[in-house]
Formats: structure tokens, C-alpha cells, sequence
């Protein structure tokens, strides 16, 4: 195909109107909670206090601080702030009331009693006084008001279910129901010991999705994030699908640092949208484009999004085996976006564009390579065998100090070292400050979300919710593993044990998949997958799949429910950047994503597709089969070409019907990681490849 004519695009075109500039606000308010904003004193006591939450928190990275004095530390912190940030309502927005200074008393006085009594709290956890009961009760009613003013109040009715699932058990019916629980022994088991509220996942908020959040702050104050996107396009220009491979390539420099995917996609959208537009996208497409690139930021080392923290813990691993697991999946991820954007090109023929007065690539590089230091240097400490908390802080460090290299990155003005800035002002106004401050009221609506999640996860513990789903899941999926088989066998297969069980472990998944994607419909994904992992794991990790595949299934899954309405924040924050269809832009975000997120049953269908993972740990690499595993990732790369093809209904050219449906069914053959499968979707990836090659398009069709 001849190359399309270059169209310029200058940088004045560039940029958002304002209505999608206040849509996609809206959005992102719906995603961290709508902000009030403050002027004078009131203001500077608020930047004080988050600047102190994140001085702390950096302190407690290098000095002990025992648990029973950080988490609770960490829930009033993020109360106070809570309170005071995000108003009650919108007409009371951006107006401090009464009631928001006593809830933010509160909270203290709560934080003060329990640091008071410390360890000795939980000595009495299962008879409490009543000032416990009372302290137990304010705080969990205050942890649901604040997870409502930070995000929606969708997760606080959820965990208002599991409460009254707890206390009213003994009036439910068989199989859900248990002896019930008085308030007294469920408020000790909340917030009296260092399960529930003060948990896994708020330990995990209160060390590392902090850090990470005080880091990606000060890789934003810095620059760092403005040159992996100009970075991204000034390498990728000259071609029909430049503008395209451009999103996906800026998506995985500027995600994999961020964990956000709205504030990916938002970033990137409002300067991507024109060239997209230019290029030949429609308003939908490019919308779609643009969110699945930044739901990859979930899932892209070395930051992934915080649900990715509460994997290494709830498996007692390291953040680095993490960040391993995820190397395979984010390279087959985006290579399924690659696959879609080529196509795209071809299928639509696209226009190649190129900024004017851009600076080239190896310029940019030339100027600002030692950002490329802050992307690579958390991975660097953890393989110098520093643990993920200290990784992170030195990872800050190090971005604070190289920020310095240049004046236009400096996090502290030169002018302010030189004596031309007044000493405290420019002080406090420099993006140390700001990033500072940043990175504690980021991490507010996760925070809120990791204690609500707590409660869900005592009570599940408390009750014994998580081995009775289970066990559900699995009367669900033999039973549906019979009928399977008996159809099998009636075409000639032979009815093995073997045959069932594969039969019952392909239906757990796929009903566990199912759940995944219904929690995550209406709780961010951090929720979603706490929720998941106490109640849904357990069932497929009895089928005989390894913990860790257990849980990166149900964290991919639970990430993909982040484009499925109606939490599609991403796609929703794209639609009102290029001005599409909130649902068609959804549509069009499916379309690209779909082949990657079949990958995720690569995992647990198989103990040859746990390769993928790279066995789920440093220790396991000296002991891996590489010939298989890089047998599984290049079939399942195929695989996602193949579906990729399929879905488009274009592979070398376009596609006729039967062609179409090899494509697919070789894909989805390709998934499933056995050789037989594997045979199968090759051949067909072959065939299809001949005949679109050596026929013609009408006798391909005959």
C-alpha cells in the first residue's frame, strides 16, 4: 500500500475545548472525589497537613514504625484530609462547614484513644468495653462517610450488605447462612486488632501505595511525564499508523509510572485527540484507543495499579515478583493494542501526521535522558535486594536529585539557590512542595477504599464467607462439568477424569471471571479485587492453579471491568475529550482490548500457561522451563494477532466470512494452552494466511 501523504499538525491545534475540558474534570472528580478548593490560611493549613502525611510516611519508609502505630496513623491522616477536602455535597462545595471540622475531630480523638491503649487494644478485642464499642462503631460509620465524599456511594453499600450479613446471618437461608454476630464482637474484630480495618489492605496503604503515589507526584513536578509523551511522539511520526502507535507506545512510558488509567488517558488524550483526529479516527475510535492505552497503565510495571501491591501481600511475595508476573501479560496487553492500531491503518487508511516545531526524538533523548533513570530505578534497587518500601524512597530520591540536571526540570527553581526568589515563598511554592502535597491527596480515595475494603475482608474472615462461595462456585461448576462432558462424549470422546476436570476448572473460571466483572461494575478495582480474592480465589486455587495465577486472573479481570458501564471512568474521560459517545466510545475500547483479556485464562488452564507469569517468582527462574515458556508466549502472541484479525475482519487484506471465523476460532484455540489446541489454531493461522496471500479475494470467498 503507497504511504499516505504527511498532514502537519501545529502546536496551536493542539488542546481540549473547554466543555470537554469540564467533562473530562467530572469525570476524573468521579474517579478521586469531587475537591473542594480553598484560598488563604485555610488553604496553606491544608497543603501543611498533606505535606506533613507525606513527611511522614517517607519517614516510617527508613524508620520502624510498628503497625499498631503507622495504620491507624494512616486512617486519620486520611480522614482528616477526607473531611476537609471533599465536601458533603456539592452545594456545599468549596465552602468549610461546621460539620466537616467535627468529623475531622473525631477522627483524631479515635486515632488518639487507639494509639493510646496501642497493642494492649487488642488484648480485649473479643470483649470490649463499651467506649470500644461505641469508638468501634463511630469509626466504621466515619470510614463509610468518607468513602463516599472520596468516590461514590456505591462501595459504602456494599460493605453496609456484608455488615448486615454479619449481624442478621442466622435469619439467612442455607447455604449462606452462620450463627450471626453481635455488635461487640464484630466492632472487636474490626478495629480492635490488626485484621479488618487495620489490615492487609490499609497496611498495604499506609507503606507502599503511598510511596508510589509521592513518587508518581514527583515524576509529574519534574517533567518526567511530559517528556515520555513528547518523547513517544516525536519518535513515532512518518508513517499512517504514527499517530496511533504513538498512544500506545506514550500509554506504556507515561502509565507504567502513574497506575492511573483515567489520568493516563486524560494526559494523553489531550494531545493525542488532534493527531488522532487528523489521522483518520473517528470520535469513538480514538476515544476508545485512548482509554485502552490507559487502562494498560493498571497493569504496566513497575507500578501497576494499587490492587497489584495488595497481590504481593496477600501472597507474602515480593513487589518485584509482582512487577515479573506482569512483564509477559503488559508485552502481549499492548502488543493486542499494536495489532488493532496496524490494522487500523490499513483497514481505514489512515493518514500519516507529524507535529511541526517538534523536536526529534534523539534530541529529546539527548536533553532529558536521565528521566529514563526515575522509570527504571525502583526495578534497579529491588534487584539490589532492597525491599519495595525502600526501593520506592530511594526511587524518590533519585527523581527529586536528577530533576536538578536541568533548570526547566528542576523541582526547586535555580533562581531560589541564587537568592532571586524570597527564601520561604519560592520555597513553598516549588514543585517539591507541590509534589510533596500531591502525592498525599492522591492517594486519599485509595485509601478510603483500602479501609472500606478491610471491613469487607473481617467480615468475610469472621464468618467463614469466602470457603461457603467457594464451595458454591464449585457445585456450580461440576454439576455444569457433567452435562459438558456427557455432550462431549456423545461425539466421540472418551469420559475421563481428566476430561471433567478440566471441563469443571474451564467453568470456575469462566463463573469466576463472571463475578469479577459484576463486583467490579460497581467498585473500583482495588475493591473489586479484595472483594474477589478472599471470596472467589480460594475455588479455583482447590482445582489445583498455583495462588499467584489465582490472583493475577482475578486482578486482570477486575481490571476489565474498569470498560464496562457503568465505571468505564476511562473510556467515559475519552468520550469527552474527542466529543464521541460515551457508550460507543466503551464499544470501540472493547475492540482493542478484547484479544489481551482472553490471556488471562492462559493462566489457570493449564500448568504449562503459568509461564506466562514466569512461575511467580525470582526463586523459580533458575528452575524454568524457558523453551516453554517461550513456546506459550509466542503462541499466545499468535493467538492475538489471530483475534485481533478476526475481530477486524482484516489481517493482509480484508477478510471474507470463513476466513473471519478461522481467525477466531484459532485464536481462541491458541488461548487454551495445550498442544492439541495449539496445533489447531496454528494450522488455521496458516491457512488463512495462504489463502489470503497466493488466492484472490473473490476465489478466497468461492
Amino acid at each position: 500500500m503507497a504511504e499516505a501523504s504527511v498532514e502537519k499538525l501545529s502546536e496551536e491545534e493542539i488542546g481540549i475545548s473547554e466543555a470537554a475540558r469540564k467533562r473530562v474534570e467530572e469525570l476524573i472528580e468521579e474517579e478521586e472525589g469531587v475537591h473542594n478548593r480553598y484560598g488563604g490560611m485555610l488553604a496553606v493549613f491544608l497543603s501543611v497537613a498533606a505535606v506533613v502525611m507525606s513527611l511522614f510516611h517517607l519517614y516510617a519508609a527508613v524508620e520502624i514504625v510498628p503497625a499498631f502505630i503507622l495504620r491507624p496513623t494512616h486512617v486519620a491522616f486520611t480522614l482528616a484530609l477526607v473531611f476537609l477536602i471533599f465536601p458533603a455535597a456539592n452545594r456545599f462545595r468549596h465552602r468549610l462547614m461546621w460539620w466537616d471540622v467535627i468529623f475531622a475531630l473525631v477522627t483524631i480523638g479515635i486515632a488518639a484513644y487507639i494509639l493510646y491503649w496501642g497493642d494492649l487494644l487488642g488484648d480485649r478485642a473479643t470483649v470490649p468495653t463499651t467506649i470500644d464499642q461505641v469508638i468501634g462503631v463511630a469509626l466504621i460509620l466515619l470510614i463509610l462517610e468518607g468513602n463516599r465524599r472520596s468516590s461514590t456511594w456505591i462501595l459504602p453499600f456494599v460493605v453496609s450488605l456484608f455488615l448486615a450479613y454479619a449481624l442478621l446471618g442466622a435469619y439467612l437461608p442455607a447455604p449462606w447462612t452462620h450463627k450471626g454476630y453481635e455488635i461487640s464482637r464484630l466492632v472487636g474484630a474490626l478495629y480492635m486488632t490488626l485484621e479488618g480495618i487495620f489490615g492487609v489492605a490499609v497496611d498495604v496503604s499506609s507503606t507502599l501505595i503511598i510511596l508510589f503515589t509521592i513518587f508518581g507526584a514527583f515524576l509529574q513536578y519534574s517533567g518526567a511525564g511530559r517528556f515520555f509523551l513528547d518523547f513517544s511522539f516525536a519518535a513515532m511520526g512518518g508513517k499512517p499508523s504514527s499517530a496511533g502507535r504513538a498512544v500506545v507506545m506514550s500509554s506504556f512510558l507515561l502509565g507504567g509510572p502513574s497506575g492511573s488509567g483515567v489520568a493516563t488517558t486524560v494526559t494523553i488524550g489531550s494531545v493525542a485527540y488532534p493527531l488522532l483526529a487528523k489521522a483518520g479516527y473517528g470520535k469513538e475510535a480514538a476515544g476508545g484507543l485512548l482509554a485502552a492505552g490507559g487502562l494498560g497503565a493498571i497493569i504496566s510495571p513497575p507500578v501497576l495499579g494499587a490492587a497489584a501491591f495488595l497481590i504481593a501481600e496477600f501472597l507474602r511475595i515480593s513487589y518485584l515478583d509482582v512487577i515479573l508476573m506482569a512483564a509477559i501479560p503488559t508485552i502481549l496487553f499492548y502488543l493486542g493494542i499494536f495489532v488493532m492500531v496496524e490494522i487500523d491503518a490499513r483497514k481505514f487508511a489512515m493518514h500519516a501526521v507529524k507535529l511541526e516545531k517538534h523536536q526529534r526524538a534523539l534530541v529529546l533523548a539527548k536533553r532529558y535522558w536521565y528521566h529514563f533513570i526515575s522509570l527504571v530505578s525502583i526495578v534497579f534497587f529491588m534487584l539490589l535486594g532492597y525491599s519495595p518500601i525502600l526501593s520506592v524512597f530511594y526511587a524518590t530520591v533519585v527523581t527529586a536529585l536528577v530533576s536538578f540536571f536541568q533548570s526547566d526540570s528542576a523541582l526547586i527553581p535555580y533562581d531560589w539557590f541564587r537568592g532571586r526568589l524570597p527564601w520561604l515563598r519560592g520555597f513553598w511554592d516549588s514543585g517539591f512542595i507541590k509534589a510533596l502535597e500531591g502525592g498525599s491527596v492522591g492517594v486519599l480515595n485509595v485509601a478510603m477504599t483500602c479501609a472500606s475494603a478491610g471491613i469487607i475482608v473481617g467480615v468475610v474472615t469472621l464468618t467463614g464467607l469466602g470457603l461457603k462461595f467457594s464451595s458454591i462456585v464449585l457445585d456450580y461448576a461440576n454439576s455444569g462439568s457433567q452435562s459438558l462432558v456427557s455432550l462431549w462424549v456423545m461425539f466421540g470422546a472418551d469420559r475421563t477424569p481428566e476430561l471433567l476436570h478440566a471441563m469443571k476448572l474451564l467453568l470456575t473460571a469462566f463463573y469466576t471471571s463472571l463475578i469479577v466483572w459484576i463486583v467490579g461494575l460497581a467498585v473500583p478495582v482495588t475493591a473489586s479485587y479484595i472483594i474477589c480474592a478472599v471470596i472467589a480465589a480460594p475455588a479455583l486455587i482447590k482445582l489445583g492453579v498455583p495462588d499467584f495465577a489465582a490472583h493475577m486472573f482475578i486482578f486482570y479481570y477486575a481490571v476489565l471491568s474498569e470498560v464496562s458501564p457503568p465505571t468505564a471512568l476511562s473510556p467515559f474521560a475519552a468520550a469527552a475529550i474527542t466529543g464521541g459517545g460515551p457508550y460507543r466510545t466503551t464499544l470501540q475500547c472493547w475492540k482493542y482490548t478484547a484479544p489481551a483479556f482472553l490471556v488471562p485464562f492462559m493462566f489457570v488452564l493449564d500448568p504449562s500457561g503459568s509461564g506466562l507469569l514466569l512461575g511467580g517468582s525470582f526463586k523459580n527462574l533458575a528452575q524454568a522451563d524457558w523453551g516453554a515458556i517461550a513456546l506459550i508466549t509466542v503462541t499466545a502472541a499468535i493467538g492475538i494477532v489471530a483475534l485481533a484479525g478476526g475481530l477486524q475482519g482484516w489481517l493482509l487484506r480484508r477478510t471474507n466470512l470463513i476466513e473471519r471465523w478461522m481467525l477466531i476460532i484459532a485464536g481462541l484455540a491458541l488461548v487454551y494452552p495445550t498442544k492439541t489446541s495449539d496445533m489447531i489454531g496454528l494450522s488455521l493461522v496458516a491457512l488463512v494466511l495462504v489463502m489470503q496471500k497466493f488466492l484472490p479475494a473473490r476465489a478466497a470467498s468461492a
